[in-house]
């Protein structure tokens, strides 16, 4: 099919869409009528049902919860330092007229 369509490519596009929806209605009628779908994959059982929390929400922890991976904060912390600086190098320091209220 591939190669039909690539012999096919420079004609007009009328001639495209035709040969578009001939290669659509070819692979729906050669497609498995019983489909399988992993788990993880789109539209299977367990796709993203494992959520991974965003970094940002380690910001809204209570210092004693903090208070337990001090090393873990510290360099958080540190890295967060780094990555502003990278930022401004990158795309320049926010202009403080920006930053206000509108």
């Amino acid at each position: 099919m591939r190669a039909r369509f690539d012999e096919n490519r420079n004609k007009d596009l009328g001639e495209g869409i035709r040969l578009l929806a001939v290669g659509q209605k070819e692979l729906f009628e050669t497609k498995h009528f019983q489909s399988r779908n992993f788990a993880n994959s789109a539209g299977g059982c367990a796709f993203e049902r494992e959520v991974i929390p965003p970094d940002w929400l380690l910001d809204y922890w209570h210092p004693l919860e903090k208070a337990q991976y001090p090393e873990y904060f510290a360099k958080r912390e540190q890295r967060k330092k780094e990555y502003v600086i990278w930022w401004e190098k990158q795309h320049g320091k926010p202009d403080p007229k920006d930053l206000g209220h509108h």
